[in-house]
């Protein structure tokens, strides 16, 4: 087969789009993106904004091995393009009336456990035996495709099934191994790295915090976006070409076959095959022709649950704080203020928000003698949320998350340092990032939104169609992400070999 006479487009530079583009460009593929934005990334990319350069999303890199292999695939090095520093401690979490730093080292950890919930640190040994045990056997049902039923029901699947933690919440799981419940909050807040409510999330996630545990996290130097940026440039350093600015208006079918894009600008592309990196539920009812998807219509799509969502501000700020790299702040009732964003309300001033400081860490992100602070507040999905005013209540939570760092790290002049500022609500995710509801993590992932049941890499009911993304299997998140992007890859090189 020559692959230069196979053309392969995709749709948005997302990292997923870029992932599936750089491993089929290293092959030899004819490649093209269109990506509506004038850089790369997606809600991987930044925000410049008087100098500073803010990451619209991600901002810390998990299970680095997954983007090492990625590169690797690509015939490259990741530590040749990106300067990554391992954080330690990766975070700071703070409670009512104290803190834990917490520590992928795992004396260091037993030890800050003991010094805020005594007797804990030991639990950590069985936390740790355990999750193990469920990582090696659920890891590699992430890492494969469903794009059949024979791929899914597979004697390793069914052995993973005990591993499920079927019928038990993250949070009831980690009442296993840990008897305070500020101790399993510590184990279970991040459930929202996907959107969820740890009383709500699988217990088979649970490799969420053993991952992070055992694997560590990484900032990037210049900021998280900086991995999209180099994806890009390898992309077309091996032949691939990126169209910005370049908005798709629709695919092209011809009855169930997509045969190409159609631009905003009224362009037709041909393609022999179409991979979808643009927000899955935004693309079914936005760009695939009615009717050629029943399965994933407007009204069936909007019956499924979806993640929450997100406000955010990105400030600009005279000077620096001393404040760690990465902290959470939780609410005092941390179980109502979680259970409200799950039914569509706000919690008023008692509210939970993640900060990153990457001035701490990183002096390239922000011009002299400044620095920056990335807040990032739960909240819900337009869908849960549809008669929320967020031009107001952004303000309301601005107000609170001021009044908390005054209150619980006497940032009294805060106010007054906030030099630049821009703020992203449920709406803008809606609007100008074209994420459906603005549940900034997709489709939730309730078990019967994973695996099989998820949109899949391969997308069903049409052909020459695939997902990549927090959409679809294996779901959000970056290096589930990187993953969904070789799977596609690997699905359609397979596909046109045939």
């Amino acid at each position: 087969m020559d692959k230069t006479k196979k053309k392969i487009v995709i749709v948005g530079a997302g990292p997923g789009g870029l992932t599936a583009g750089l491993l089929l460009a290293a092959k030899g593929f004819d490649v093209e993106i269109f990506e509506k934005a004038d850089r790369p990334g997606g809600r991987n990319s930044h925000i410049d904004l008087s100098g500073h350069k803010f990451d619209v999303g991600p901002t810390f890199l998990m299970m680095k091995y997954v983007l090492d292999e990625i590169f690797k695939l690509a015939g490259e090095r990741t530590d040749d393009h990106l300067k990554l520093t391992r954080l330690s401690p990766m975070y700071r979490l703070f409670f009512e009336h104290d803190y834990i730093d917490v520590h992928e080292e795992k004396g260091k950890m037993m030890a800050e456990l003991d010094r805020v919930f005594p007797g804990e640190g030991e639990n950590l040994k069985k936390f740790q035996e355990r999750e193990e045990r469920r990582f090696k056997k659920l890891m590699p049902c992430l890492t494969k495709d469903y794009s059949s039923l024979s791929s899914f029901l597979t004697k390793r699947f069914i052995e993973a099934i005990p591993h499920f933690s079927l019928g038990k919440s993250l949070y009831g799981v980690l009442g296993d191994y840990f008897k305070t419940p500020e101790t399993r909050i510590c184990f279970t807040f991040q459930s929202k790295y996907i959107g969820m409510s740890p009383w709500r999330c699988s217990g088979a996630f649970g490799m969420i915090p053993y991952v992070e545990h055992v694997f560590g996290i990484y900032h990037v130097e210049g900021g998280l976006s900086r991995i999209s940026e180099v994806m890009a440039d390898l992309f077309i350093k091996k032949g691939g070409r990126i169209n910005y600015d370049s908005p798709v208006k629709q695919l092209i079918f011809k009855g169930k076959k997509a045969v190409g894009l159609e631009l905003s600008d009224g362009s037709k592309i041909e393609a022999d095959k179409i991979i979808v990196n643009s927000d899955f539920a935004y693309s079914a009812v936005n760009l695939m022709p009615k009717g050629v998807l029943p399965k994933y219509s407007a009204k069936k799509l909007a019956k499924k649950d979806y993640s929450c969502s997100t406000i955010m501000f990105y400030w600009g700020i005279k000077g620096g704080y001393e404040l760690p790299h990465h902290s959470v702040f939780f609410a005092k009732n941390y179980r109502k203020n979680v259970d409200d964003m799950f039914s569509g309300k706000l919690s008023g001033r008692d509210i939970s928000f993640y900060v990153r400081n990457a001035s701490f860490t990183d002096r390239t992100v922000s011009p002299e003698g400044k620095s920056q602070l990335y807040i990032l507040v739960p909240c819900p999905n337009k869908k849960l949320g549809a008669k929320i005013n967020w031009e107001k209540e952004s303000r309301n939570i601005r107000q609170a998350v001021i009044e908390r760092l005054k209150d619980r790290m006497d940032f009294d002049d805060i106010e007054e340092r906030i030099e630049t500022e821009k703020v992203i609500t449920p709406d803008d995710w809606t609007n100008e990032y074209n994420v459906h509801y603005g549940a900034t993590f997709n489709l939730s992932h309730r078990l019967l939104q994973m695996l099989w049941f998820r949109p899949r890499n391969r997308l069903e009911g049409v052909k020459n169609v695939y997902l990549v993304g927090g959409g679809t299997h294996p779901g959000s998140g970056l290096p589930t992400i990187y993953e969904s992007g070789r799977i596609s890859a690997e699905l359609l090189e397979k596909d046109l070999l045939k």
